[in-house]
C-alpha cells in the first residue's frame, strides 16, 4: 500500500519529499531580499517575523517594504512596543490600513511582556492564543522564527496548492481542504524556508494571472499544469455586490485655522482612530434633521463641491462634506473636541479616509 498522502479532490497525491527539495533549491537561488527576512544561514528575529506578518495581512509586500524599517526604528523591540502608548502605535501604522492589526500587535506585545517573560512562545497553539494572532500568523511565526514543522497557508500558498493538486472547488469553500493538504505536507527540514519559498513562488512564478509555469521548479509535479488548468485555478465563487453607505461629514475650523476632529470608539471599524465628525454611516442619505442633529456646532454650513468615495472590504462609502467656521465657542456641541492646526495633522493617527477628506477640502479649486 502506498504511503503517499491521498486526497478526495480528484488530484494525484504529492509528498513533501517530492516537492520540497526542488522548491528549496529554487529558493536558494531566487529568494527575495526583504527587510524583515533574515539572510540565508542566520536565525530570524521572532519580533521582526511577528511585525512583518501582521503588516502583510491584506497589504502588499511593496507597501510593507516601505514601512517596515521605520516601524522597527520607532519600536525596536517587543519591550519598546509594549511600553508605547497605543496612539503612537496607530500613528506609526498610518498608510498600512486595517488598524485592528496594529491594535492586536500592541496587545500581543503587552501580553508577551506580562505573561511570557518577554519571549514569544514557540508553539503554534500558544501563539494563536495571543491577542491579534490567528492560525495563519501563529503558524508563520512558529515555522519561520522557530523552525516548527508547520506549513502556514497565506493567499500565495493557497494558490500554489490549488494548482499543484488541481483543486477545482471554488474559494472560499476550498480553503479548509487546502489547509488539510498543507497539514499533510508539513516539512521537517527547513520549515521556515519552505514556507517562505512557497510564498515567493506564489508571488514571483505561480502568479494569480499568467503563471510562469515554464520557470516553476514544481512544474513536473503540478496536476494543474498537466491538465492545462493552472491559470484558471484557484477558482473563486462569484463576488457579491458590495453594498453602499452614505454620510455627511463636517469640516469645522476656528479663528486660528485649527480643524475639529473626534476620536472613534475603541471598538469596531477604525477603532481608536481620529476622524472628522459626521452623521452615522447608513444605507440612505441622511435627512436634514439628521444632519442638523449630528452637526458639531450651530453655525452656517456650506457644501463643499464634489464628494469623497472610499471602499472598505465589505461596503463602499459615499461622503458629502459641509464646511463651517466657529466664531462663538458657545455654539460648539462636540463633547470631547480635538482641535489641530494643519501643521499638526501629522501628530494624529489619521486613517486613509480622513486624509482623503482633508485633501479634498484643501483642493486647489478651494
Amino acid at each position: 500500500m502506498s504511503s503517499r498522502p491521498s486526497t478526495s479532490l480528484g488530484a494525484p497525491a504529492r509528498s513533501a519529499a517530492t516537492l520540497f527539495p526542488p522548491l528549496l533549491a529554487w529558493y536558494d537561488r531566487h529568494r527575495r531580499t526583504l527587510p524583515w527576512r533574515a539572510p540565508a544561514g542566520t536565525r530570524p528575529d521572532p519580533y521582526h517575523v511577528l511585525v512583518s506578518e501582521l503588516m502583510l495581512q491584506q497589504t502588499t509586500v511593496a507597501t510593507v517594504v516601505k514601512r517596515f524599517d521605520a516601524f522597527i526604528e520607532r519600536f525596536p523591540s517587543l519591550e519598546a512596543l509594549a511600553a508605547a502608548p497605543l496612539d503612537e502605535v496607530l500613528h506609526a501604522w498610518q498608510g498600512l490600513g486595517y488598524y485592528r492589526r496594529a491594535r492586536g500587535l500592541h496587545a500581543c506585545a503587552r501580553t508577551v511582556i506580562d505573561d511570557h517573560g518577554g519571549r514569544l512562545p514557540t508553539d503554534p497553539t500558544a501563539l494563536e492564543a495571543l491577542p491579534g494572532l490567528g492560525p495563519y500568523t501563529a503558524a508563520a511565526i512558529a515555522s519561520i522564527a522557530y523552525a516548527r514543522p508547520v506549513l502556514a497557508v497565506d493567499a500565495n500558498v493557497e494558490r500554489v496548492l490549488a494548482r499543484l493538486f488541481a483543486v477545482e472547488t471554488p474559494l472560499p469553500e476550498a480553503r479548509s481542504a487546502l489547509r488539510r493538504l498543507a497539514q499533510g505536507l508539513a516539512p521537517e527540514r527547513r520549515p521556515g524556508d519552505t514556507v517562505q519559498a512557497l510564498m515567493d513562488l506564489g508571488s514571483m512564478v505561480c502568479r494569480p494571472r499568467g503563471p510562469a509555469c515554464l520557470a516553476c521548479p514544481l512544474r513536473d509535479h503540478c496536476a494543474g499544469h498537466a491538465s492545462g488548468l493552472a491559470a484558471a485555478l484557484p477558482r473563486k465563487a462569484p463576488k457579491r455586490a458590495r453594498p453602499g453607505r452614505v454620510a455627511t461629514v463636517f469640516h469645522l475650523t476656528r479663528a486660528d485655522g485649527a480643524v475639529l476632529f473626534r476620536r472613534r470608539p475603541d471598538q469596531g471599524m477604525l477603532a481608536g482612530l481620529v476622524e472628522l465628525p459626521s452623521t452615522p454611516w447608513t444605507d440612505e442619505p441622511p435627512s436634514a434633521a439628521a444632519i442638523d442633529a449630528a452637526a458639531p456646532a450651530a453655525c452656517a454650513w456650506v457644501p463643499v463641491a464634489g464628494g469623497v468615495r472610499h471602499v472598505f472590504t465589505h461596503f463602499a462609502l459615499e461622503l458629502s462634506i459641509l464646511r463651517g467656521r466657529l466664531d462663538d465657542d458657545g455654539a460648539l456641541r462636540e463633547q470631547a473636541p480635538l482641535w489641530r492646526t494643519p501643521a499638526a495633522f501629522g501628530t494624529l493617527a489619521l486613517p486613509t479616509l480622513t486624509r482623503k477628506l482633508l485633501a479634498h477640502v484643501a483642493g486647489p479649486e478651494r
